[in-house]
């Protein structure tokens, strides 16, 4: 399928915290080599191997405000005491150059994107069950037994509020849910009302 004959999809996916979700975005990439992660900017630290402009741009909470204060992010949110954010030219020029972009997001900026980019493919990823959760997340090894009972907590309100999203995705099993996830991308890919474009560029030859 042509791309530039359509405009570029944002691809937007959620999950709480140890459900799996960066891992399976990042399988997600490597399978579809058109599809771009979108890089966010975030005031956390960077961790060991991290590297700016590839894994986050990394900014100081200044300039990040700065950023939100000017109306340059198309969503942002403070999640465990740092602040994400997606940047509005990113997702224009996608779209524009019909570029499909993979948005790796925390519930609050979906909820916000949602308002805004109704043609957005929204997917949330579910953890089995809130037992493998917490399992999840104490074998990261990583956090106190209170972060891990407020991402727990966070957790339980996100799921609760995820119907809204128009796909939801079980990582129980890696596998299975990474080929749901390449289903999604290329069933919405495939829409008609995504590819008009195509339809009326065959009509114009036909009737040559």
């Amino acid at each position: 399928m042509n791309k530039a004959k359509r405009e570029g999809v944002i691809f937007v996916v959620s999950a709480p915290s140890g459900a799996g979700k960066t891992t399976l975005c990042r399988e997600l990439i490597d399978r579809f080599a058109d599809l771009r992660q979108s890089v966010s900017f975030t005031t956390r630290q960077a961790r060991a191997g991290e590297v700016d402009g590839v894994d986050y741009h990394f900014v100081d909470k200044a300039d990040f405000h700065r950023m939100v204060n000017a109306g340059q992010l198309a969503e942002w949110a403070e999640v465990h005491g740092n602040c994400y954010g997606t940047s509005l030219a990113t997702l224009e020029q996608a779209a524009e150059q019909g570029v499909d972009l993979l948005l790796d997001i925390d519930f609050q900026g979906a909820t916000q994107l949602k308002k805004n980019y109704r043609h957005g493919v929204f997917v949330f990823i579910l953890p089995p069950n809130f037992a493998e959760l917490e399992r999840r997340l104490r074998g990261r090894d990583t956090d106190t037994d209170e972060v891990i009972s407020k991402r727990l907590k966070n957790a339980e309100r996100e799921i609760s509020e995820a119907g809204w999203y128009d796909y939801l995705v079980v990582n129980d099993d890696f596998q299975t849910a990474l080929g749901e996830l390449s289903a999604i991308v290329t069933a919405e890919r495939c829409r008609s009302q995504r590819n008009g474009a195509i339809l009326t560029e065959l009509k114009i030859k036909g009737e040559d």
